[in-house]
C-alpha cells in the first residue's frame, strides 16, 4: 500500500456519490430528500454528542471552542470558505443560478467530511502505508451522504471532494508528526471539541439554528494546546 491511498479512495467516493446525486437526485421527490436530510441531521447530532461527551473535563473543549470561535470570527473563516464556494461556482458552474445553494452545499459537505475523529485517525493510519481501513469506512459513509447532499444542494456539495483531497492529503503528509505531537489526553479533548462542531453541523442540517461552522475550526487547534498547557 502507498501513503495517501485512503485519501484517494475517500475523494473518489465523494465524487462518485456527488455524480449519482447530480444525475438522479432530481428524480427523488422533494419530500423524500427533505426527510432523508433530516435523518442525516439527526444522526450527525448524535455523532456530535457521542464525541463531545467523551471529554474528561468539559472545561477544555468548552474554552477551546469559545476561544477558537472568537479567533474564527476575527479571521472571518466562514466568509473565506464561502468565498471559495463562490469562486468555484463562478469558475466551473456558471449555468447554475442558485448560488446560495451551491455555496451552502460546498461549505456544509466540506466541514462534515473533513471534521471528526476518523479524519485525524485515518490520516495517521494513511501516513503509515497500512491498509487505510478507517478512510475506507469513512469514504463509504461520505459517499452516501454526498448523494443526498448533491441531490438537495446541487453540484456544490460534490465539489467538497476537492476539500477532502486537500485537507486529508495534508493531514496524511503530516500524519506521523501529528501523532507524535498528541498524547492520549490531547486526542480525547480534541475529538470532544470536534464533537461540538459536528453537533453544529447537525443543527444546521435540521435548520434549527444557523451556526457559522467555519468560525468553529480554530477550536480544534486551541483545545489540544490548552490541554498541553494546563492538564495534569
Amino acid at each position: 500500500m502507498f501513503r495517501g491511498l485512503g485519501t484517494v479512495i475517500n475523494t473518489a467516493t465523494v465524487l462518485a456519490g456527488g455524480a449519482v446525486g447530480y444525475f438522479i437526485g432530481h428524480k427523488i421527490k422533494q419530500e423524500v430528500r427533505t426527510i432523508v436530510t433530516q435523518v442525516i441531521g439527526l444522526a450527525t447530532v448524535i455523532m456530535g454528542i457521542s464525541d463531545a461527551i467523551e471529554t474528561h473535563n468539559l472545561v477544555f473543549p468548552l474554552l477551546g471552542m469559545v476561544f477558537g470561535a472568537i479567533i474564527g470570527e476575527l479571521l472571518k473563516i466562514e466568509e473565506r470558505l464561502e468565498s471559495i464556494g463562490h469562486w468555484l461556482k463562478a469558475k466551473f458552474v456558471k449555468n447554475d443560478s442558485d448560488e446560495n445553494s451551491f455555496v451552502q452545499g460546498f461549505v456544509t459537505a466540506t466541514l462534515l467530511f473533513c471534521i471528526g475523529p476518523l479524519t485525524i485517525l485515518g490520516a495517521i493510519e494513511d501516513a503509515s502505508g497500512k491498509t487505510p481501513q478507517l478512510y475506507i469506512i469513512k469514504g463509504s459513509l461520505d459517499g452516501f451522504m454526498s448523494i443526498i447532499f448533491t441531490s438537495v444542494y446541487g453540484i456544490g456539495a460534490a465539489f467538497s471532494a476537492l476539500s477532502v483531497f486537500v485537507v486529508q492529503g495534508l493531514l496524511t503528509l503530516g500524519g506521523t508528526g501529528i501523532d507524535s505531537l498528541l498524547n492520549d489526553r490531547m486526542r480525547t479533548e480534541l475529538f470532544s471539541a470536534g464533537g461540538f462542531t459536528v453537533l453544529a453541523i447537525g443543527l444546521n442540517l435540521l435548520e434549527i439554528k444557523r451556526i457559522k461552522l467555519g468560525s468553529l475550526l480554530p477550536g480544534l487547534v486551541v483545545t489540544p494546546i490548552l490541554v498541553a498547557i494546563f492538564a495534569r
